[in-house]
């Protein structure tokens, strides 16, 4: 067996269910899921029958580059939504599709890291636990940015030693992030692209969460957006991950994509020829049709911020909590250890959250995570609604 799976931590979940095991949830109370960032909304109704339409389409097999109709479609719409020329991308050169960008994450550092040269792979702290998993299976040494309520919950970039720039071949972003809901300035992802320019580095800018944010004038920048606007004109060491799972509600269909610079996809294409993970033909038709339309992502950001005000108004100050940035998740701190205040409101109030502990490690002497808990508001508005009353009468009783 590969030695490095000895490395792997538990996944977060896996402990959250060693946390509760054998401790009883009152009957009395429904349960009220917060804890996993699954979106509960349903599918729009022709991304659903667009796989149905499609089915008879199994019996060929599909390629690893995608449909030419597909990296349109993605193309177009990257354009749109991070004010590209239109002419900024090739759907030939710049973009592949994938099958979820949890896939595509771990999937990439494989591809990319030389674990030939002692690399380190950095990433924010606390974050999404494939970043981790992907650094120590592909030979690499996690370094951890601590992010904590002090700095806004943003990574400290110029505390980095230049030493670790100088080992580092991939930096992992997450922005919006999961799970503080902070989003990087388009400044410092220009301050970004000029430090991988400089150290030979790749970025790999997750922004999954990139469409759920409150005002409609201010979205979310992202990184391919940064570095045209500095004249990165080939997005030079810049790699985006985005997905129809957060956006579209869609997180069954397992359909993403992955876009940047030219030179590091094609041997990404490379490794995904080998790796054997083609998009089906029926999802690959599907996710056109998420791709090209706008209207339902609207209607599912104002669903959002009716769930955020309503939550946030019932909590009130009972709570140490603010409104993030963007994402459906609250990053809340805790009047008692993190671990303790999730199995306490699930025992009395049958309603999962996740300890932030869980999401973080220890790093000179800060587990930033502790003494947080990660509430995603993916139920429906009115079961956010019990929730909210519910957590503020056990804030009540602490």
């Amino acid at each position: 067996m590969n030695p490095d799976l000895e490395q792997l931590h538990p996944y977060p979940f896996e402990k959250l269910t060693k946390l509760k095991a054998g401790i009883a949830a009152p009957k009395n109370r429904s349960p009220i899921a917060l804890s996993i960032g699954e979106p509960k909304q349903p599918t729009p109704h022709f991304i659903s029958e667009a796989v149905i339409s499609h089915l008879h389409k199994l019996s060929s097999y599909p390629t690893t580059k995608g449909l030419p109709e597909l990296r349109q479609a993605i193309t177009q719409w990257l354009c749109t939504r991070f004010k590209l020329p239109n002419n900024a991308l090739d759907p030939e050169q710049h973009v592949l599709p994938v099958n979820g960008t949890r896939e595509a994450l771990f999937s990439f550092a494989q591809a990319v890291i030389d674990r030939t040269s002692q690399p380190l792979i950095v990433m924010p702290n606390p974050f999404y636990q494939i970043y981790e998993g992907a650094a120590l299976l592909a030979g690499a040494e996690p370094y951890f940015i601590n992010t904590t309520q002090e700095n806004g919950y943003q990574p400290d970039f110029d505390t980095i030693p230049s030493a670790v720039w100088e080992r580092c071949q991939l930096l992992y972003i997450c922005t919006p992030s999961n799970p503080t809901g902070s989003v990087i300035s388009i400044e410092v992802l220009q301050k970004l692209i000029q430090l991988a320019q400089k150290h030979d580095f790749i970025i790999a800018s997750d922004e999954c969460y990139s469409e759920i944010y409150p005002d409609e004038a201010n979205p979310p920048a992202g990184l391919l957006q940064a570095a045209q606007e500095m004249g990165n004109n080939n997005f030079e060491k810049c790699i985006v991950f985005h997905s129809l799972s957060k956006r579209s509600n869609a997180p069954g269909l397992r359909s993403g994509f992955v876009a940047g610079d030219a030179k590091v996809l094609k041997r990404y294409f490379q490794y995904r020829t080998y790796h054997g993970c083609a998009m089906a033909l029926p999802t690959q038709h599907a996710s056109m049709s998420g791709w090209c339309d706008e209207k339902h992502v609207l209607k599912n950001r104002e669903g959002y911020r009716q769930r955020f005000n309503a939550v946030l108004d019932i909590l009130g100050t009972d709570l140490d909590v603010n409104r993030p940035d963007a994402g459906f998740y609250l990053w809340a701190r805790t009047p008692i250890s993190d671990t303790e205040f999730a199995l306490k409101l699930f025992q009395q109030e049958n309603i999962a959250v996740l300890p932030g502990s869980y999401l973080s490690r220890t790093v000179d002497g800060i587990t930033p995570g502790q003494n947080h808990v990660r509430m995603a508001l993916v139920a429906p508005l009115n079961e956010c609604i019990e929730a909210a009353h519910r957590i503020k009468n056990f804030l009540e009783r602490l």
